[in-house]
């Protein structure tokens, strides 16, 4: 029997716990609430849960700082939740390793699809039935979430690593930020395409260096590309 996916809520609005436990439940959901960053910490620790709900503006630790503790150890997918207008806070949750963003006020059965496209996504296997790519200089493993250039490990958040294996799964081919975002986020994203820039640019800060025999390439007007040169 399939294992019941757990989701901790992190907020401390009573109010957002109320309405997506019913939800929860309805969809026979495992569920518990941490009303602050401090006790959502205690309760990744414990209750190792399946994915996080996690609001950017929490009491006694912040959201980015519960996300980027989480990341240190875990790659347990976590879906921030941020008020209108934080586009700062939203990016840099992003970079930190968020898997998701949803803006309040949300609708419980959006941020439902959402739980449910995360989870569908990490239950699907690796179609190219290649879990490491390699590379002169570069290796990617998408089974242990590792970057390594030049033999050095490469800390990359787990949606950086999920871009860069997408696109060097397909050397040579161009994909728009919309594919991106369907393939490696796992919905239709409806939401701003300026994500994949930003994660686009982190991943190249990170891996570049004089010489290499690859590239992110940008195909201005359409999207990008894994290029392997000759």
């Amino acid at each position: 029997m399939a294992k019941t996916p757990h989701i901790l809520i992190c907020d401390d609005d009573p109010v957002i716990h109320e309405s997506l436990g019913l939800y929860l439940k309805a969809e026979r959901f495992a569920f518990s609430s941490a009303y602050d960053g401090e006790q959502a910490l205690q309760m990744v620790e414990r209750d190792q849960p399946d994915l996080i709900i996690l609001d950017l503006m929490m009491p006694k630790i912040t959201g980015t700082e519960v996300c980027r503790e989480i990341r240190r150890s875990s790659n347990v997918p976590i879906i921030m939740l941020t008020a209108k207008g934080e586009e700062i806070d939203r990016v840099l949750g992003l970079e930190l390793g968020a898997d998701d963003y949803i803006v309040k006020p949300f609708s419980p059965r959006e941020v439902l699809a959402r739980i449910k496209a995360v989870l569908r996504r990490l239950g699907e296997k690796n179609p190219e039935g290649r879990s490491v790519l390699r590379f002169e200089g570069l290796e990617i493993s998408i089974d242990n979430y590792q970057v390594k250039v030049k033999g050095e490990n490469i800390p990359c958040t787990p949606k950086e690593v999920e871009i860069l294996h997408l696109l060097a799964s397909h050397p040579g081919q161009v994909m728009n930020r919309e594919q991106i975002l369907s393939q490696v986020w796992g919905y239709d994203y409806f939401g701003d395409t300026r994500t994949v820039d930003t994660h686009i640019k982190r991943i190249r800060q990170k891996i570049t260096h004089d010489g290499a025999a690859w590239g992110l390439i940008t195909v201005y007007g359409v999207g990008y590309k894994f290029e392997v040169f000759h």
